[in-house]
C-alpha cells in the first residue's frame, strides 16, 4: 500500500508543472552559484565541497518546503484526509509513501546535476568517493527539510502558511550552524547557548559528509531530524483521524 501511495503522489508531482519548475530552478541556482559566487573555474575545487555543495542548504531552505507543503495541507483542504481515514491502512503507510515521493523529486533534481561531476572529472582527478559522500549529505539535508515541512503541513490546511512557517524553520536551521552567525552570537550569548544553537544547525554534519567522513553523530543527527518530524506527523494525523 505504501508503494501505491508513493506512485500516486509521485505521479501527481509530475502531472503538474510544480515539480518541473522546482527542479529547473534548483538546477539553475546551483549552477549559477557554482560558476559565479563559487568561482568554480578559478578556484579549482575538485571535491566540489565549496563551489557546489556549499550552496545546497541555502537553496533547499527555500525550495524543499515548496515540494512538501501540499502533502497534508492539500489533503485537509480538500477533505480527502477523512476519506483516507476510512481506508484499512496504517497512517504510517501514507506518511512514508508521501515522504518518499517528495524525496524522489529531490533525488531526481540531484541526479540531473551529473554534468558538474563529468566536468570536474574531465578537468582534474577528483576523489569521486568524496563527491558521492557530498551528494549523500546534500540529499539528507533535503530529506530533513522535507520531513519538517511534512510536520508543519499536518498542522494546517493552508499551503501558504505551511510554506512560510517551514521556510522560517529551515532558514533558522541553516543559519544556526553557519560560522558568521555563530561568531556574532558568541559575542552576545554564553558558550553553552552558542553550542545549543549550533547543534540545531545543519552545517557541522553536512560539512563532514562533504569531506568524505561519515561520523556516527552525523547519522544520529540526520536520522533524528527526519524520524522525529515523521513521528510528530503521525501523532497529529492520528489525533485528527480519531
Amino acid at each position: 500500500m505504501t508503494f501505491t501511495i508513493y506512485k500516486r503522489e509521485l505521479s501527481s508531482y509530475f502531472a503538474q508543472p510544480t515539480a518541473y519548475a522546482i527542479i529547473v530552478i534548483f538546477l539553475l541556482l546551483s549552477m549559477i552559484m557554482t560558476f559565479s559566487f563559487g568561482n568554480f573555474m578559478r578556484v579549482g575545487d575538485s571535491s566540489l565541497e565549496w563551489t557546489f555543495f556549499f550552496w545546497h542548504p541555502w537553496i533547499y531552505m527555500l525550495l524543499a518546503p515548496a515540494v512538501a507543503m501540499k502533502l497534508w495541507a492539500d489533503e485537509q483542504r480538500t477533505g480527502t484526509i477523512e476519506l483516507l481515514g476510512t481506508f484499512p491502512v496504517s497512517i504510517w503507510v501514507a506518511i512514508l509513501g508521501k515522504f518518499l515521493a517528495a524525496a524522489t523529486v529531490w533525488l531526481v533534481a540531484l541526479l540531473l546535476t551529473f554534468p558538474i561531476v563529468i566536468t570536474v572529472n574531465y578537468l582534474g582527478n577528483p576523489d569521486n568517493g568524496q563527491i558521492l559522500s557530498g551528494y549523500i549529505g546534500s540529499f539528507l539535508v533535503a530529506c530533513t527539510f522535507l520531513a519538517i515541512t511534512m510536520l508543519v503541513s499536518a498542522c494546517t490546511r493552508d499551503q501558504v502558511v505551511c510554506l512560510i512557517v517551514s521556510v522560517a524553520i529551515c532558514v533558522t536551521m541553516v543559519l544556526c550552524g553557519y560560522d558568521d552567525f555563530t561568531r556574532e552570537l558568541s559575542k552576545a550569548a554564553s558558550p553553552a547557548v552558542v553550542e545549543a544553537v549550533t547543534s540545531l544547525g545543519v552545517w557541522d554534519h553536512f560539512r563532514s559528509l562533504n569531506r568524505g567522513m561519515l561520523r556516527l553523530q552525523d547519522v544520529v543527527w540526520f536520522a533524528s531530524f527526519i524520524i522525529v518530524p515523521l513521528l510528530g506527523t503521525s501523532a497529529i494525523l492520528s489525533a485528527k483521524r480519531s
